[in-house]
């Protein structure tokens, strides 16, 4: 009978602790989708209307997505398919997605020399991680990211679209559509 006193509270608490375990985060389920783009992609961008400088509709692109700090941060580069990666003559600009508490927070080191932060919105589907600019470190006189969106396909296919911001507030839309290099 001393034994099941012991064990009953116990028991009970062990229920308790899984009754109010907490499942993971909205942030948390959407950046551990965002880890499985881990690796190297290729595709084709549109750009609407067409931004001097950039190569027009379907270029090709590469991206490399990496998972790094131990799982804590995913770097996302991108560059123009078939340029190598040297910085003194081709920009790739740098994008670092991380969480911070529930937050899945994205910040783009821009050619354009700024750094605009986003945070993501709920996925209702779990297959689309949609971000919206918080703020901006640095000038915006050239222009500024301003919105992002991943929707993976499947394993081996996934679409960006990111809006960037032109002097002026008109929007250019950038679409990647790329799949897995093998």
């Amino acid at each position: 009978m001393k034994s099941l006193r012991v064990l009953l509270p116990l028991a009970l608490l062990s229920l308790a602790t899984a009754a109010f375990a907490q499942s993971p985060s909205d942030a948390q389920k959407s950046f551990d989708s965002l880890k499985t783009l881990g690796g190297e992609w290729e595709g084709l961008v549109t750009v609407n209307p067409p931004m001097p400088g950039m190569t027009g509709d379907n270029a090709n692109l590469h991206v490399s997505m990496r998972v790094t700090s131990r799982g804590h941060a995913i770097v996302h580069e991108l560059q123009e398919a078939g340029t190598p990666l040297d910085p003194k003559k081709y920009d790739h600009p740098v994008t670092m997605l991380y969480l911070n508490g529930d937050q899945l927070n994205l910040v783009h080191y821009c050619d354009a020399g700024n750094r605009p932060h986003m945070v993501a919105r709920k996925s209702e589907d779990g297959k689309t991680v949609e971000f919206d600019l918080v703020d901006i470190s640095g000038g915006t006189e050239y222009g500024h990211m301003h919105h992002g969106i991943f929707t993976l396909v499947d394993a081996d296919h996934h679409i960006e679209d990111w809006t960037y911001m032109m002097p002026g507030d008109k929007p250019v839309h950038a679409h990647f559509d790329l799949h897995r290099a093998k």
